[in-house]
Protein backbone atom coordinates (compact mmCIF):
# COMPACT_ATOMS: atom_id res chain seq x y z
CA UNK A 1 0.00 0.00 0.00
CA UNK A 2 2.62 2.49 0.79
CA UNK A 3 4.46 1.29 -2.23
CA UNK A 4 1.48 2.44 -4.44
CA UNK A 5 1.00 5.75 -2.36
CA UNK A 6 5.23 6.03 -2.78
CA UNK A 7 4.73 5.95 -7.01
CA UNK A 8 1.89 7.34 -6.97
CA UNK A 9 3.77 10.63 -5.88
CA UNK A 10 6.65 9.92 -8.49
CA UNK A 11 4.55 9.68 -11.05
CA UNK A 12 2.59 13.05 -10.29
CA UNK A 13 5.72 15.12 -9.58
CA UNK A 14 7.42 13.43 -12.85
CA UNK A 15 3.87 14.71 -14.18
CA UNK A 16 4.58 17.83 -13.05
CA UNK A 17 7.76 18.08 -14.19
CA UNK A 18 7.07 16.95 -17.88
CA UNK A 19 4.13 19.74 -18.36
CA UNK A 20 6.32 22.83 -16.85
CA UNK A 21 9.00 21.15 -18.78
CA UNK A 22 7.10 21.45 -21.90
CA UNK A 23 4.96 24.57 -21.37
CA UNK A 24 8.60 26.24 -21.09
CA UNK A 25 9.83 25.25 -24.10
CA UNK A 26 6.69 25.00 -26.19
CA UNK A 27 4.20 27.63 -24.86
CA UNK A 28 3.68 31.31 -26.38
CA UNK A 29 5.92 33.70 -25.35
CA UNK A 30 3.99 36.72 -22.87
CA UNK A 31 6.18 40.20 -24.18
CA UNK A 32 5.52 42.50 -21.00
CA UNK A 33 3.85 41.94 -17.21
CA UNK A 34 0.92 44.12 -16.45
CA UNK A 35 1.40 44.11 -13.13
CA UNK A 36 5.71 44.82 -13.24
CA UNK A 37 5.21 46.78 -15.81
CA UNK A 38 8.07 45.35 -17.80
CA UNK A 39 9.30 43.48 -20.77
CA UNK A 40 9.62 39.97 -20.18
CA UNK A 41 12.52 37.55 -21.67
CA UNK A 42 11.47 36.03 -25.02
CA UNK A 43 13.32 32.53 -25.36
CA UNK A 44 16.73 33.04 -27.09
CA UNK A 45 17.66 31.09 -30.51
CA UNK A 46 19.37 28.33 -30.00
CA UNK A 47 22.59 28.14 -32.18
CA UNK A 48 26.00 26.52 -32.49
CA UNK A 49 27.62 28.95 -30.91
CA UNK A 50 24.95 29.90 -27.55
CA UNK A 51 25.22 26.39 -26.76
CA UNK A 52 28.93 25.77 -26.72
CA UNK A 53 29.81 28.82 -25.12
CA UNK A 54 26.65 27.94 -21.90
CA UNK A 55 24.72 31.43 -23.13
CA UNK A 56 21.65 29.75 -24.07
CA UNK A 57 21.02 27.90 -20.68
CA UNK A 58 22.27 31.45 -19.01
CA UNK A 59 19.23 33.37 -21.32
CA UNK A 60 16.88 30.52 -21.33
CA UNK A 61 17.52 30.53 -17.32
CA UNK A 62 15.98 33.92 -17.10
CA UNK A 63 13.17 33.27 -19.75
CA UNK A 64 11.79 30.08 -17.93
CA UNK A 65 11.46 32.17 -14.58
CA UNK A 66 9.85 35.69 -16.92
CA UNK A 67 7.44 32.68 -18.31
CA UNK A 68 6.57 30.71 -15.67
CA UNK A 69 3.24 29.56 -15.67
CA UNK A 70 0.94 31.15 -13.27
CA UNK A 71 3.62 33.24 -12.23
CA UNK A 72 1.72 36.16 -10.95
CA UNK A 73 -0.44 33.89 -8.86
CA UNK A 74 2.96 32.17 -7.25
CA UNK A 75 4.00 35.68 -6.83
CA UNK A 76 1.17 36.38 -4.61
CA UNK A 77 1.08 33.46 -2.98
CA UNK A 78 4.94 34.04 -2.03
CA UNK A 79 4.15 37.66 -1.13
CA UNK A 80 0.70 36.65 1.25
CA UNK A 81 3.47 33.87 3.23
CA UNK A 82 5.87 36.90 3.71
CA UNK A 83 3.52 39.26 5.28
CA UNK A 84 1.19 36.84 6.88
CA UNK A 85 3.30 33.60 7.95
CA UNK A 86 6.87 35.36 8.08
CA UNK A 87 5.20 38.99 9.41
CA UNK A 88 7.49 40.88 7.37
CA UNK A 89 6.90 44.46 7.39
CA UNK A 90 7.19 45.00 3.65
CA UNK A 91 8.45 42.84 0.49
CA UNK A 92 10.47 44.04 -2.09
CA UNK A 93 10.62 47.67 -0.32
CA UNK A 94 6.29 47.59 -0.90
CA UNK A 95 4.11 47.46 2.26
CA UNK A 96 -0.09 48.10 2.81
CA UNK A 97 -1.25 50.17 5.28
CA UNK A 98 -4.68 50.86 5.75
CA UNK A 99 -4.85 50.12 2.12
CA UNK A 100 -2.25 51.77 0.80
CA UNK A 101 0.61 50.11 -0.68
CA UNK A 102 3.44 52.47 -0.16
CA UNK A 103 7.76 52.29 -0.80
CA UNK A 104 9.95 52.32 1.85
CA UNK A 105 11.88 55.67 0.98
CA UNK A 106 14.66 55.66 3.02
CA UNK A 107 17.25 57.56 4.12
CA UNK A 108 16.88 61.13 2.61
CA UNK A 109 19.86 61.33 -0.10
CA UNK A 110 21.66 64.59 0.57
CA UNK A 111 23.94 63.94 -2.42
CA UNK A 112 20.78 63.24 -4.37
CA UNK A 113 19.10 66.74 -3.47
CA UNK A 114 22.39 68.50 -3.96
CA UNK A 115 22.61 67.40 -7.38
CA UNK A 116 18.82 68.27 -8.31
CA UNK A 117 19.61 71.45 -6.65
CA UNK A 118 22.60 72.14 -8.81
CA UNK A 119 20.56 70.99 -12.02
CA UNK A 120 17.63 73.89 -10.65
CA UNK A 121 20.60 76.27 -10.54
CA UNK A 122 22.02 75.83 -13.82
CA UNK A 123 18.50 76.25 -15.61
CA UNK A 124 18.13 79.67 -13.61
CA UNK A 125 21.43 80.79 -14.46
CA UNK A 126 21.02 80.08 -17.62
CA UNK A 127 17.59 81.31 -18.58
CA UNK A 128 15.43 82.66 -15.81
CA UNK A 129 17.78 85.03 -14.09
CA UNK A 130 17.88 87.76 -17.28
CA UNK A 131 14.42 86.83 -18.51
CA UNK A 132 11.95 89.00 -15.51
CA UNK A 133 9.93 85.58 -14.41
CA UNK A 134 8.07 85.43 -11.51
CA UNK A 135 9.81 82.23 -10.28
CA UNK A 136 7.59 79.57 -8.04
CA UNK A 137 9.11 76.44 -6.24
CA UNK A 138 6.67 73.70 -5.58
CA UNK A 139 7.83 69.96 -3.52
CA UNK A 140 4.98 67.04 -4.12
CA UNK A 141 5.15 65.36 -0.85
CA UNK A 142 5.11 61.16 -1.61
CA UNK A 143 2.68 58.53 -0.05
CA UNK A 144 5.57 57.92 2.81
CA UNK A 145 5.40 61.61 3.81
CA UNK A 146 1.37 60.77 5.04
CA UNK A 147 1.84 56.87 5.61
CA UNK A 148 5.33 55.83 6.73
CA UNK A 149 6.31 57.32 10.15
CA UNK A 150 3.03 57.03 11.91
CA UNK A 151 2.81 53.50 11.08
CA UNK A 152 5.96 52.58 12.48
CA UNK A 153 8.07 52.47 9.07
CA UNK A 154 11.44 54.39 8.32
CA UNK A 155 10.56 57.07 6.54
CA UNK A 156 13.41 60.08 5.06
CA UNK A 157 13.66 63.59 6.63
CA UNK A 158 11.10 65.35 4.52
CA UNK A 159 11.51 68.89 6.54
CA UNK A 160 15.19 68.55 6.08
CA UNK A 161 14.55 67.84 2.57
CA UNK A 162 12.32 70.90 2.25
CA UNK A 163 14.50 73.03 3.89
CA UNK A 164 17.50 72.10 1.53
CA UNK A 165 15.19 73.02 -1.60
CA UNK A 166 14.87 76.35 0.13
CA UNK A 167 18.15 77.29 1.28
CA UNK A 168 18.99 76.40 -2.31
CA UNK A 169 16.78 78.46 -4.30
CA UNK A 170 16.50 81.73 -3.01
CA UNK A 171 14.95 83.03 -6.32
CA UNK A 172 11.92 80.93 -6.02
CA UNK A 173 9.00 81.68 -3.98
CA UNK A 174 8.01 78.29 -1.83
CA UNK A 175 4.51 77.34 -2.11
CA UNK A 176 3.67 74.63 0.78
CA UNK A 177 1.38 72.12 -0.19
CA UNK A 178 1.81 70.15 2.41
CA UNK A 179 -1.38 71.03 4.74
CA UNK A 180 -3.29 70.91 1.33
CA UNK A 181 -3.21 66.90 0.89
CA UNK A 182 -3.76 63.74 2.98
CA UNK A 183 -2.94 59.95 2.21
CA UNK A 184 -6.38 59.42 0.55
CA UNK A 185 -5.49 62.06 -2.06
CA UNK A 186 -3.36 59.48 -3.51
CA UNK A 187 -4.18 56.05 -5.12
CA UNK A 188 -4.30 53.50 -3.16
CA UNK A 189 -2.20 51.34 -5.47
CA UNK A 190 0.21 53.61 -6.98
CA UNK A 191 2.77 56.53 -6.78
CA UNK A 192 0.87 59.35 -7.70
CA UNK A 193 -1.80 61.45 -6.62
CA UNK A 194 -5.54 61.25 -7.45
CA UNK A 195 -6.83 64.61 -10.10
CA UNK A 196 -10.49 64.74 -8.36
CA UNK A 197 -8.45 65.23 -4.83
CA UNK A 198 -6.12 68.08 -6.05
CA UNK A 199 -8.12 71.18 -5.58
CA UNK A 200 -7.12 72.88 -2.67
CA UNK A 201 -3.30 71.96 -4.44
CA UNK A 202 -4.27 73.26 -7.49
CA UNK A 203 -5.98 76.92 -5.65
CA UNK A 204 -2.97 77.07 -3.41
CA UNK A 205 -0.39 77.46 -6.05
CA UNK A 206 -2.80 79.58 -8.59
CA UNK A 207 -3.68 81.54 -5.41
CA UNK A 208 0.46 82.41 -5.33
CA UNK A 209 0.74 82.90 -9.08
CA UNK A 210 -2.10 85.53 -8.58
CA UNK A 211 -4.48 83.52 -11.36
CA UNK A 212 -7.36 81.50 -11.13
CA UNK A 213 -7.53 77.92 -10.63
CA UNK A 214 -11.10 77.56 -11.99
CA UNK A 215 -14.10 75.01 -11.84
CA UNK A 216 -14.24 71.21 -13.19
CA UNK A 217 -16.40 68.30 -13.05
CA UNK A 218 -14.78 64.83 -11.94
CA UNK A 219 -15.30 62.02 -15.23
CA UNK A 220 -14.94 58.46 -14.39
CA UNK A 221 -12.76 57.20 -17.11
CA UNK A 222 -12.05 53.80 -15.64
CA UNK A 223 -13.00 51.76 -12.32
CA UNK A 224 -10.33 49.47 -12.88
CA UNK A 225 -7.04 51.52 -11.83
CA UNK A 226 -3.80 48.97 -10.90
CA UNK A 227 -0.99 51.43 -10.15
CA UNK A 228 2.41 50.34 -10.57
CA UNK A 229 2.33 49.06 -6.58
CA UNK A 230 -0.22 46.57 -7.18
CA UNK A 231 2.07 44.94 -9.34
CA UNK A 232 5.37 45.23 -6.84
CA UNK A 233 3.56 44.21 -3.85
CA UNK A 234 1.81 40.95 -5.83
CA UNK A 235 -0.65 41.45 -3.50
CA UNK A 236 -4.75 41.05 -3.90
CA UNK A 237 -6.10 44.98 -3.60
CA UNK A 238 -9.05 46.35 -4.71
CA UNK A 239 -8.43 48.26 -7.76
CA UNK A 240 -8.31 52.26 -7.92
CA UNK A 241 -10.69 54.54 -9.74
CA UNK A 242 -9.39 57.19 -12.10
CA UNK A 243 -11.44 60.35 -13.20
CA UNK A 244 -10.93 63.01 -15.46
CA UNK A 245 -11.23 66.70 -14.14
CA UNK A 246 -12.89 68.97 -17.30
CA UNK A 247 -14.27 71.94 -18.04
CA UNK A 248 -15.10 74.05 -21.85
CA UNK A 249 -11.72 75.16 -21.45
CA UNK A 250 -10.02 72.23 -20.82
CA UNK A 251 -12.31 70.68 -23.85
CA UNK A 252 -11.09 73.57 -26.00
CA UNK A 253 -7.19 73.33 -25.39
CA UNK A 254 -4.85 71.71 -27.93
CA UNK A 255 -1.31 70.05 -26.98
CA UNK A 256 1.56 70.46 -28.72
CA UNK A 257 4.53 68.03 -28.57
CA UNK A 258 7.46 69.95 -29.53
CA UNK A 259 9.33 66.03 -30.09
CA UNK A 260 6.84 64.63 -32.93
CA UNK A 261 5.86 67.92 -33.74
CA UNK A 262 2.33 66.72 -33.70
CA UNK A 263 -1.19 68.11 -31.42
CA UNK A 264 -3.06 66.50 -29.26
CA UNK A 265 -5.43 66.58 -25.99
CA UNK A 266 -5.53 67.22 -22.41
CA UNK A 267 -6.51 63.70 -21.83
CA UNK A 268 -5.30 61.00 -24.31
CA UNK A 269 -8.20 58.45 -24.08
CA UNK A 270 -5.77 56.04 -26.44
CA UNK A 271 -3.48 55.35 -22.73
CA UNK A 272 -5.93 54.15 -20.81
CA UNK A 273 -6.51 50.57 -22.00
CA UNK A 274 -2.37 50.42 -21.54
CA UNK A 275 -0.42 49.41 -19.17
CA UNK A 276 -0.26 52.32 -17.06
CA UNK A 277 -3.88 54.31 -17.14
CA UNK A 278 -2.11 57.39 -15.28
CA UNK A 279 -0.39 58.56 -18.70
CA UNK A 280 -3.95 59.55 -19.78
CA UNK A 281 -2.61 62.58 -18.33
CA UNK A 282 -0.82 64.64 -21.14
CA UNK A 283 0.00 61.52 -22.71
CA UNK A 284 2.37 60.67 -19.43
CA UNK A 285 6.06 61.45 -19.51
CA UNK A 286 6.79 63.70 -22.36
CA UNK A 287 9.73 65.83 -22.83
CA UNK A 288 8.06 68.97 -23.94
CA UNK A 289 4.96 70.27 -24.46
CA UNK A 290 3.04 72.93 -24.71
CA UNK A 291 -0.52 73.57 -23.75
CA UNK A 292 -3.04 75.79 -26.05
CA UNK A 293 -5.77 77.85 -24.21
CA UNK A 294 -8.04 79.85 -26.80
CA UNK A 295 -9.94 80.56 -24.02
CA UNK A 296 -7.33 81.94 -21.38
CA UNK A 297 -8.98 84.93 -19.52
CA UNK A 298 -4.81 86.59 -19.61
CA UNK A 299 -2.36 87.03 -21.84
CA UNK A 300 -0.14 85.38 -19.59
CA UNK A 301 2.05 82.08 -20.06
CA UNK A 302 3.33 79.92 -17.59
CA UNK A 303 6.34 77.27 -17.87
CA UNK A 304 6.38 73.97 -15.23
CA UNK A 305 9.69 72.03 -14.76
CA UNK A 306 8.44 68.85 -13.34
CA UNK A 307 7.73 65.30 -12.91
CA UNK A 308 4.85 62.69 -13.80
CA UNK A 309 2.69 64.35 -10.66
CA UNK A 310 2.25 67.29 -12.64
CA UNK A 311 0.64 65.24 -15.39
CA UNK A 312 -2.53 65.52 -13.47
CA UNK A 313 -1.68 68.87 -12.01
CA UNK A 314 -1.32 71.29 -14.57
CA UNK A 315 -4.71 70.92 -16.61
CA UNK A 316 -5.56 72.36 -13.38
CA UNK A 317 -3.54 75.47 -13.63
CA UNK A 318 -4.71 76.19 -17.15
CA UNK A 319 -7.20 78.46 -16.93
CA UNK A 320 -5.60 82.11 -16.70
CA UNK A 321 -2.96 81.37 -19.14
CA UNK A 322 -2.33 81.79 -22.89
CA UNK A 323 -0.04 78.61 -23.07
CA UNK A 324 1.53 76.22 -20.39
CA UNK A 325 4.72 74.71 -21.79
CA UNK A 326 5.66 71.79 -19.39
CA UNK A 327 9.21 70.93 -19.37
CA UNK A 328 10.84 67.40 -17.83
CA UNK A 329 14.11 67.30 -17.68
CA UNK A 330 14.64 63.53 -17.15
CA UNK A 331 13.98 63.46 -21.09
CA UNK A 332 15.58 66.39 -22.21
CA UNK A 333 18.51 68.46 -21.23
CA UNK A 334 18.27 72.01 -20.32
CA UNK A 335 21.57 72.99 -22.70
CA UNK A 336 18.52 72.11 -25.64
CA UNK A 337 15.78 74.28 -24.22
CA UNK A 338 17.05 77.46 -25.85
CA UNK A 339 15.84 75.59 -29.06
CA UNK A 340 12.43 75.33 -28.47
CA UNK A 341 11.72 78.41 -25.84
CA UNK A 342 12.21 81.93 -25.70
CA UNK A 343 12.11 82.82 -21.63
CA UNK A 344 10.94 86.45 -21.74
CA UNK A 345 9.15 86.74 -18.45
CA UNK A 346 6.78 84.31 -18.27
CA UNK A 347 5.75 82.45 -14.80
CA UNK A 348 8.07 79.63 -14.23
CA UNK A 349 6.87 76.81 -11.68
CA UNK A 350 8.81 73.91 -10.76
CA UNK A 351 6.96 71.21 -9.71
CA UNK A 352 9.26 67.80 -8.39
CA UNK A 353 8.21 65.01 -6.43
CA UNK A 354 10.14 63.86 -3.29
CA UNK A 355 10.71 60.41 -4.91
CA UNK A 356 12.58 61.95 -7.39
CA UNK A 357 14.42 64.76 -5.45
CA UNK A 358 15.69 62.30 -3.25
CA UNK A 359 16.50 59.75 -6.77
CA UNK A 360 17.55 62.61 -8.77
CA UNK A 361 20.36 60.79 -11.22
CA UNK A 362 17.36 61.01 -14.15
CA UNK A 363 17.51 64.51 -14.08
CA UNK A 364 20.11 66.01 -16.84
Amino acid sequence: MHKRIRNIGILALISIWVALTAFAWFAPSKDVSLWERRPLQKMPPITENSLLDGSFMKKFESYSLDQFPLRDSFRTLKSLFSYNVLQQSDNNGIYVEKGYAGKLEYPLNSVSVSHAMKRFQFIYEQYLKESGSNIYMTVIPDKGYYLAQENGYPSMDYEKLFAAVKAATPWAQMVDITGDLTISDYYRTDTHWRQEKLMKVAQRIADAMGVTAGAFTPTLATQKFYGVYYGQAALPMEPDELYLMENDILAACRVYNHETGEYGSIYDQKKLPGTDPYEVYLSGSQALLTIENPKAATQKELIIFRDSFASALAPLLVQDYKTVTLVDTRYISPNLLGEYLTFRGQDVLFAYSTLILNNSATLK
